[in-house]
Parts: C-alpha cells; sequence; structure tokens
C-alpha cells in the first residue's frame, strides 16, 4: 500500500510504512520503506535514521544517494559528500551509481561549487546519444549545473536530451523539468532501451516504528 500510493498520498503512505514497522521492525524492507516514505514527506531526519538502520540490517548500499540527499535535506552538504565518498562506486549498480552521481552534483552547488558540481556528472554513464533508464534524471541535473553556470545555450541542449530520453523511455517529462528548444540537433536513441533498472528504481519501500534498538544509532554512519 504505501509503494502504490506515495505518489498521490504520501502522508498516507508514511502511515502504512509505520503501521508495517510497528508490526515487523527487524525486517529490512520495512525499514527501507519507512526511510523511503519519511523523505517523500520531507522528513529527513527520519528518513536518515531509517536508512541506517535498513543499511545495517541488510548491508547493502542501494539507498546511499538517498542517504546523500537525506543529508543535504537537513542542512549538511558537508556531511553529504563524506556519505557519498565512503562508499565504493564501482560495486554499486549501475543505476545506484548515477542516482549517488547527481545526489553528489546537488550538495556540491548547496555548497556553491558549480564547476565540482559539474565534474561530479562526467561520468561514463553520462552518453548523449543512448537512452538508458537514468538517461532523463541525469541529462536533466547536467542542464541544470550549466544553467548555474550561465551556460544557457548548452544547458538548452541538454534539457532537450532530457526530453527525447523521456519519451524514448515512457517516462514522465514533468518529473525532470523539461523545456522546450526551438532548435537543436536531434538525437539517435537505439532500438535496445535499457529500462532492466527502471522498475527498481521507482518502487518504495520503507520503516519503523519507533521501538526497539533498531530505530537508533549513534549517527556515525551518515547522516539529504
Amino acid at each position: 500500500m504505501a509503494a502504490r500510493l506515495i505518489d498521490e498520498d504520501p502522508a498516507l503512505a508514511h502511515e502504512h510504512a509505520l503501521a508495517a514497522s510497528r508490526r515487523a521492525g527487524r525486517i529490512a524492507v520495512v525499514r527501507e520503506t519507512v526511510a523511503i516514505t519519511a523523505y517523500a514527506n520531507e522528513d529527513f531526519a527520519l528518513a536518515l535514521r531509517e536508512l541506517r538502520t535498513y543499511r545495517r540490517i541488510s548491508g547493502r548500499d542501494d539507498q546511499i544517494a538517498l542517504m546523500v540527499d537525506s543529508e543535504r535535506g537537513v542542512g549538511r552538504p558537508d556531511r553529504a559528500l563524506e556519505v557519498g565518498r565512503a562508499v565504493d562506486r564501482a560495486a554499486l549498480p549501475v543505476d545506484v551509481r548515477v542516482e549517488l552521481a547527481i545526489a553528489m552534483s546537488g550538495a556540491r552547488l548547496d555548497l556553491g561549487q558549480t564547476e565540482r558540481a559539474l565534474q561530479e556528472l562526467d561520468i561514463p554513464e553520462l552518453d548523449p546519444d543512448k537512452a538508458f533508464s537514468w538517461s532523463p534524471a541525469l541529462f536533466a541535473a547536467r542542464a541544470t549545473v550549466l544553467e548555474e553556470l550561465g551556460r544557457a545555450e548548452e544547458a538548452s541542449q541538454w534539457r532537450r536530451r532530457a526530453e527525447i530520453a523521456a519519451e524514448a523511455l515512457g517516462v514522465n517529462e514533468a518529473d525532470f523539468e523539461v523545456l522546450e528548444v526551438d532548435e537543436i540537433e536531434e538525437i539517435d536513441v537505439p532500438d535496445e532501451v535499457d529500462v532492466d533498472t527502471a522498475s527498481e528504481a521507482s518502487e518504495p519501500v520503507v520503516e519503523s516504528d519507533g521501538g526497539g534498538d533498531d530505530t537508533a544509532e549513534d549517527g556515525t554512519e551518515g547522516s539529504r
């Protein structure tokens, strides 16, 4: 129910997640879902706590980008960068690695480090000629940074690329703040579009109750 409701009613989705956590607070996917719904409701402190617990229970780093973003959400972009740098990016799934790059770029923007924000997005997955599940968000993030740098023409091109990729993948373009561009060279999108990770990226799971040893942590592991 949390996954079904999170887009239309995140507050109610969070209530479902909390109900699940009261019954099964030691199950990783429950704590993950609480974290995701807390994040959707902009309760970033709770999201961080639950993400740490999920990470401890599962031993996985697949929500590292959400941790970085939650650190940004509580006003700690420096800490966000530390959390992101602490993981081995080569060991992450490709979609998670891209999400982390976007989150790290956002933290750089928070700190006014615009050039370094652009560098965070210079990753092998930034291929303007192919559409993968992560491409629309990655292209849009690059456009945002270019706008901050005053490079409006390049930003418009990347916005348009985000639009083309979103259309090819059937993604809601509004999610990436796509802008219309009158003149731009069209991009050839290959017939084989990689959408293997799309369903995983959109499937929420979540949190906990507030009881037991699993609910609280000392905060040393990472705390957008």
